[in-house]
């Protein structure tokens, strides 16, 4: 672990509008480590199945980014019921992405040194987003001034990530019978919010099978963490995942958290486990992201 990875900071937070749609603003909480950086900057996506949750859902991940010296972003994006189904998030975000870019010295921060980190459904638009950066439906809200910047990410952070939805849709439903009915209902309903064209456009929005397709696409590392115990993202998923992206040519650092269930960073932050996976976060992002 170099010297950066180690640096601890005192961070600030505040919260800033980086887009509006009509009149209803979209935050995004900064947190920001006390120095002169430039340090790299990390965009959270929080999870809750595309339609739940919010840019406070990560507090105690971005504060502990932030304190080994990551700016991080974790961002408000459109959901349904309230807000257009898919694509209209990842349009958010790949907006979000090239945003930081144009404010990177505001954020301190340089345009070359962004990542985004997603959390379940977080993480299956992160890393949907980083595989297709230019795709024309995900790139379609223009920045002012902000033309000479993509949605190219140096790495990706994937926290227990719903890396295929179709796969996941389909164990949901195969739980309503021989599992947890009640948990799988939810997220079939959530499921059936956000793509609203069914299992055809899950499929098509899936980066486990665009990769398994042969779709040509960026490669950015990838640092991949899960719970042994997680019975949200079927471990099937992500061993198909991780073997069609290696297969591809990038790269996945897979990290297991023994007995741990999902969002166990979020829901019990001061566990050992949440301090590990924080460590190989922060030591992940400062190696890629230089």
């Amino acid at each position: 672990m170099n010297t950066p990875t180690l640096a601890r900071h005192e961070v600030d937070v505040e919260d800033v509008e980086y887009i509006r749609h009509g009149d209803k603003p979209l935050l995004a909480r900064v947190y920001q480590p006390r120095g002169e950086g430039p340090f790299p900057l990390i965009i959270d996506l929080h999870g809750g199945a595309w339609t739940k949750k919010d840019r406070l859902s990560d507090v105690a991940t971005c504060e502990g980014l932030a304190k080994g010296g990551i700016v991080a972003v974790a961002l408000d994006f459109r959901m349904p019921p309230a807000a257009p189904a898919y694509p209209a998030s990842l349009q958010d975000v790949n907006y979000a992405i090239r945003w930081c870019k144009a404010n990177a010295g505001n954020l301190k921060s340089t345009p070359g040194r962004v990542g985004v980190l997603g959390v379940s459904s977080g993480g299956h638009q992160a890393m949907l987003v980083a595989m297709r950066p230019n795709d024309p439906r995900y790139a379609a809200l223009p920045l002012a001034g902000g033309a000479k910047f993509d949605a190219t990410v140096r790495c990706v952070v994937l926290c227990w990530p719903v890396i295929d939805p179709l796969g996941r849709y389909r164990y949901a439903k195969e739980k309503q019978v021989t599992g947890d009915a009640k948990q799988a209902n939810e997220w079939i309903s959530s499921h059936d919010l956000y793509w609203r064209g069914g299992e055809a456009e899950m499929d098509e929005g899936s980066p486990t099978r665009a990769l398994e397709r042969g779709e040509k696409t960026p490669l950015p590392p990838v640092i991949y963490l899960q719970g042994t115990a997680d019975p949200a993202h079927p471990k099937p998923d992500l061993e198909r995942f991780v073997a069609a992206y290696r297969k591809a040519g990038g790269r996945v650092e897979l990290n297991w958290f023994e007995g741990m269930s999902q969002a166990f960073m979020s829901e019990h932050p001061t566990a050992a486990a949440t301090g590990e996976a924080i460590d190989k976060i922060v030591e992940f992002v400062h190696r890629e992201a230089r």
